[in-house]
């Protein structure tokens, strides 16, 4: 078995069609055709039906595509790894982070670690706290950042960088508008604009509310920090965001208010596996956040 074979059967599979796949791999159609049988000879079993011009994976084609992907993830981090092995400084960080941290947090810290080491690239995977932690214990990144922060389990550790305040976003006709600051309660007949199910964020919101004795109407439902807040300038309802967030991006037709009751507030911080060495980029990288936010700490005491 040949890693040519595995990379041809793995583009036929996701293209169903081996032309196009040929297309995309820059050989030829007879090349790929000839690999795959090859393939599948060795196996013993078929990987593709034909359909006319098409083709699906079979049950067992399926099952190997599955162990493949694994596999080639492997020999990826392997040559990544052999990379920054020779040169740590000039290797890929592969790093995931919510849409929460997109927008003020994450770049600062790029910004501040690119300025003393330039030559290192970024791979960045986007997703709510579950998906994240779900890529790190599969392998196929190795750190995250994260909000809020969760327990260390034996497949990963955490570490909280800081916390922070949640402020409630309000259209600026709101009745509550002009307060000072705002009891959760008194939104109990609010509809909410929230991140969608699945996104820690989310849970944050709907606990603070239970906390005091109301169950928020969810309203609207969205995955972007710009949609939600373009909602609720809209009139459309209320949102509960971190108030870096809001702190230099609170739109014209809000006001962002500190919550008096009861007390919200998030952590920000990383996941890392245990379960695997990091490279020695991504690991001059996590020493490095380390060292930013302790240094951060110490100045904002």
């Amino acid at each position: 078995m040949e890693l040519r074979q595995i990379k041809y059967f793995m583009e036929v599979a996701k293209e169903e069609h081996v032309t196009e796949a040929a297309h995309r791999l820059h050989v030829a159609q007879s090349a790929v055709s000839r690999q795959i049988a090859k393939l599948e000879d060795e196996l013993g079993v078929e990987l593709f039906l034909r359909e006319g011009r098409n083709v699906k994976l079979t049950h067992a084609g399926k099952i190997f595509l599955q162990h493949m992907e694994s596999a080639m993830n492997e020999i990826d981090r392997a040559v990544a790894a052999i990379d920054s092995y020779l040169n740590p400084e000039i290797g890929k960080i592969r790093l995931g982070f919510p849409n929460s941290l997109a927008t003020k947090t994450l770049p600062r810290v790029i910004s501040a670690f690119r300025s003393q080491y330039s030559d290192i690239g970024f791979d960045f995977h986007q997703g709510a706290n579950k998906e994240l932690r779900e890529l790190v214990e599969r392998g196929e990144i190795d750190l995250a950042f994260v909000s809020p922060v969760p327990e260390s389990t034996p497949e990963i550790s955490t570490e909280v960088f800081f916390s922070e305040s949640m402020r409630v976003l309000l259209p600026i006709q709101h009745r509550l508008a002009k307060k000072d600051s705002v009891n959760l309660r008194e939104l109990m007949n609010d509809q909410f604009v929230l991140f969608r199910t699945g996104y820690d964020m989310r849970s944050l919101v709907i606990e603070a509310c239970r906390q005091v004795s109301f169950e928020p109407k969810v309203g609207f439902e969205s995955d972007d920090v710009y949609t939600m807040k373009g909602l609720v300038e809209a009139g459309l309802g209320v949102s509960l965001l971190p108030e870096t967030l809001l702190a230099e991006q609170t739109p014209p037709g809000t006001v962002s208010l500190p919550i008096g009751v009861p007390q919200v507030t998030r952590t920000v911080g990383v996941i890392v596996t245990n379960v695997r060495t990091l490279p020695p980029s991504e690991k001059l990288f996590y020493d490095f956040l380390i060292s930013y936010y302790r240094r951060l700490n110490q100045f904002s005491l």
